[in-house]
C-alpha cells in the first residue's frame, strides 16, 4: 500500500463489515455506518459483528458509528454497501451528506425493481453529479473478513479513477483489477444471482450435475447477450465480475442465491430464509431482457418459477423442448 486513506463504509451487514475490516487491516482509517447500535457497539468494543459474521475477528482498527455525518466527514472514498432494493431510499436520505467529488463505490449487486435500473444509473438519477465506481467479483463476505485470498474488479467511468481506487483497496490478500466498463461489471453482479437460483433449483430437484452444468453454461450465454445489448465489453463479461462471479455463485451453498434455489428445488419452507437478491431481481431482469428483445429463456424461467406461474419441472421441460439450434 502506498498511502493511507480515510474510507467511509455505508452498511453494517456482512459485506460492508468484511470490506471495512479488510481495508482497515490494510492500514486505512475506516469508519463504518450501521443503523443498529448493537452492531456498532459489538464492532467498537469486541471487534466482532456477531449478527452477520459470527465467530470472525475483525480488524481492531475498524470503527463504527450510527451517525452518518461522522462517518462521511473528510473521507477519500465511500464504499456504498447498502442492499440493492434499499439503495434508493437510503441515498435520498444521505445525498445531502455525500461529497460529490468523492468516489461513491457501489458494492451492492442487483437491479432496482421499482425503476428497472442498474445501481449506477439509480445513483445518477438520485445524485446526478456524483463521482461513481463499482466493486464486484467472486467474493464471499466471510472469506474477505477472514483474510482469505480474493480478487475482484473495480470499475469507474474513467480508467484513471478505476486505477486509483483499485490501487487504494488492494492489499496482500485482496487484489483489485480495474476497468472503465462500469455497465459490464454491474451486469455480471446483477444477473448471476438469478442464474444461481436456477443452478441450485436443479440440484435441489434432483436433476444432477449435468443439468447444473448446462444451466450455468447457457446462463452465461444469456449474461453475455445482455451485456452486448447494454454496451458492455465482452472481456468484462468473461472476467471476474461476470464469469468468475457466476461460477462461484452457482457452485456452493455459501451463496445465498444458490442455497435459496436448492431449498426451492427440494420443496422446503422458504419462510424466513436469508435475503437472496436474485429473488428480488428475477422479475425485473425478465422485464429487462423482454424490453431489449434478448433471448434469455433461463432468466425468464426463474422469474416464472418464483411467481408460481410455472413449476420447476415444467420450466425444465419447456427449456428442453425449445427448437434445436447451433450453439452460440
Amino acid at each position: 500500500m502506498t498511502a493511507r486513506h480515510n474510507i467511509a463504509v455505508l452498511g453494517g451487514g456482512a459485506w460492508g463489515t468484511a470490506l471495512g475490516s479488510m481495508a482497515a487491516s490494510n492500514g486505512h482509517y475506516v469508519r463504518l455506518y450501521a443503523r443498529d447500535a448493537v452492531i456498532v457497539e459489538s464492532i467498537n468494543a469486541g471487534h466482532r459483528n456477531e449478527s452477520y459474521l459470527p465467530g470472525i475477528d475483525l480488524s481492531p482498527t475498524l470503527t463504527a458509528s450510527t451517525q452518518t455525518k461522522d462517518v462521511l466527514s473528510d473521507c477519500d472514498f465511500i464504499l456504498c454497501v447498502i442492499p440493492a432494493q434499499a439503495m434508493a431510499d437510503a441515498l435520498e436520505e444521505l445525498k445531502v451528506l455525500i461529497p460529490r467529488s468523492i468516489p461513491l463505490i457501489i458494492c451492492a449487486k442487483g437491479i432496482d425493481r421499482k425503476r428497472g435500473l442498474l445501481m449506477s444509473n439509480l445513483v445518477k438519477q438520485i445524485i446526478p453529479d456524483q463521482t461513481l465506481a463499482a466493486l464486484s467479483g467472486p467474493s464471499f463476505a466471510s472469506d474477505v473478513a477472514r483474510g482469505l485470498p480474493t480478487a475482484v474488479t473495480v470499475a469507474a467511468e474513467s480508467q484513471a479513477m478505476a486505477d486509483r481506487i483499485a490501487s487504494a483497496l488492494s492489499g496482500p490478500k485482496f487484489r483489485c483489477y480495474s476497468t472503465d466498463d462500469l455497465v459490464g461489471v454491474e451486469i455480471g453482479g446483477s444477473l448471476k444471482n438469478v442464474l444461481a437460483i436456477a443452478a441450485g433449483a436443479a440440484i435441489g430437484r434432483g436433476f444432477g450435475a449435468s443439468a447444473q452444468a448446462a444451466l450455468v453454461t447457457r446462463g452465461f450465454v444469456e449474461l453475455r447477450r445482455v451485456g452486448q445489448a447494454l454496451g458492455a465489453r465482452s472481456e468484462t463479461i468473461m472476467g471476474l465480475s461476470g464469469l468468475g462471479d457466476l461460477l462461484l455463485s452457482c457452485s456452493t451453498t455459501q451463496s445465498r442465491n444458490y442455497s435459496y434455489g436448492l431449498a426451492l428445488g427440494r420443496g422446503d419452507d422458504l419462510t424466513g430464509r436469508p435475503l437472496a437478491e436474485g429473488v428480488a431481481t428475477a422479475a425485473i431482469a425478465a422485464e429487462l431482457v423482454a424490453r431489449h428483445s434478448i433471448e434469455a429463456p433461463i432468466i425468464k424461467a426463474v422469474a416464472r418459477i418464483l411467481d408460481r406461474s410455472i413449476t420447476i419441472d415444467e420450466a425444465v421441460e419447456a427449456l428442453l423442448a425449445r427448437p434445436l439450434k447451433n450453439e452460440d
